[in-house]
């Protein structure tokens, strides 16, 4: 990646968009011409690239023209807007929001599971999964391609950074008021976040699932390209501030021993295995997973219930791995691709 790429950062200034910028610069990435983008609302600021300042420009007066590759990460209203706008000017869009991922003719790509498909964009955009997704698959892909995965039960245990900057500050001020014995008074979420756990993420659909949970379902078919799996998901909020964890079940076609399905993991690219059978021997979202890049899985056992059933622990940096890191990681794909 000797050519530099003329890059655009929609959402420069949201949790997100603020890493994307951090892992340009920590994988330098071959920028040309560096743009960062927002509302009118944080147009004129700065925000830090490369240790000096770049200002914020509005993106609803942004000309697009000359931009390679976009990443986005603004929401799905801004994206249906404007991502079409930069691919109609030549950039390729990366981005990650909901807004394109069911969409036949846009490829939903995860670095290590699926790297061959960004060159199949004909609308000129590629999505990022739902953070939950992304990490599961980075652990069951090397699974699925061995044994053939026929139904995953999963629960998660989702980080409030998940839901924004609004729903970190939600549990810091909670987690304040009730130390001093004052009322947590729920704004952001339904119910106290706080010393709580809510098994509600994004809105129910008339199933009774959440969108979230749905998100689980229809993106690992997409991605594996295999719509036989069966998905039955649980999404929980939890008073966490970074990472995501899950407890996965796998029934496979083929039966996989605890020691394959290990030696799997153990080669799989971006996954860390931290699989010991003693105290703090499996991975966490606070000591292992919260600034850092890997997928983690630990408490690998097999089902008792099951012939074919493995019991997995994934954990990984929602904010990182969940989004920013493998939005870049599908921006160097494109520009080694040219």
């Amino acid at each position: 990646m000797s050519k530099t790429a003329n890059v655009a950062v929609v959402g420069a200034t949201g949790a997100v968009g603020e890493t994307m910028l951090a892992i340009l610069a920590e994988r330098k990435f071959p920028i040309g011409k560096l743009h960062v983008l927002a509302s009118e609302r944080s147009a004129g600021g700065t925000v830090e690239f490369n240790g000096r300042d770049i200002t914020v420009q509005d993106l609803a007066t942004f000309d697009p023209t000359g931009v390679d590759i976009a990443l986005f990460s603004a929401g799905g209203s801004v994206s249906k807007e404007y991502a079409p706008k930069f691919a109609a000017a030549g950039a390729v869009v990366i981005d990650n929001s909901s807004a394109f991922r069911y969409d036949d003719d846009v490829p939903l790509v995860v670095s290590e599971v699926n790297p061959e498909q960004v060159k199949h964009r004909p609308r000129g955009i590629i999505a990022n999964p739902n953070c939950s997704t992304m990490q599961m698959l980075v652990a069951l892909a090397p699974i699925h391609r061995k044994a053939g995965i026929e139904r995953i039960n999963v629960a998660t245990y989702q980080s409030v950074s998940g839901g924004g900057r609004s729903a970190l500050e939600e549990l810091g001020r909670q987690t304040g008021a009730l130390l001093n014995f004052q009322d947590p008074d729920p704004q952001r979420f339904p119910v106290q976040i706080a010393f709580n756990l809510i098994p509600h993420i994004d809105e129910f659909l008339d199933n009774g699932f959440t969108k979230e949970e749905m998100k689980l379902v229809w993106e690992t078919r997409k991605i594996l390209g295999d719509d036989s799996i069966q998905v039955n998901p649980t999404a929980v909020r939890v008073p966490v501030f970074y990472g995501h964890s899950e407890a996965v079940n796998v029934e496979t076609k083929v039966k996989l021993s605890v020691a394959e399905a290990r030696a799997l993991l153990e080669n799989a690219p971006g996954v860390e295995v931290v699989d010991d059978h003693a105290p703090g021997g499996y991975p966490t979202p606070v000591t292992h997973a919260s600034g850092t890049d890997p997928v983690y899985v630990g408490r690998i056992r097999e089902d008792l219930s099951h012939p074919r059933g493995l019991n997995l622990w994934i954990v990984a940096d929602n904010i990182r791995k969940g989004a920013a890191l493998n939005a870049v990681q599908l921006a160097e794909l494109v520009a080694k691709n040219g």
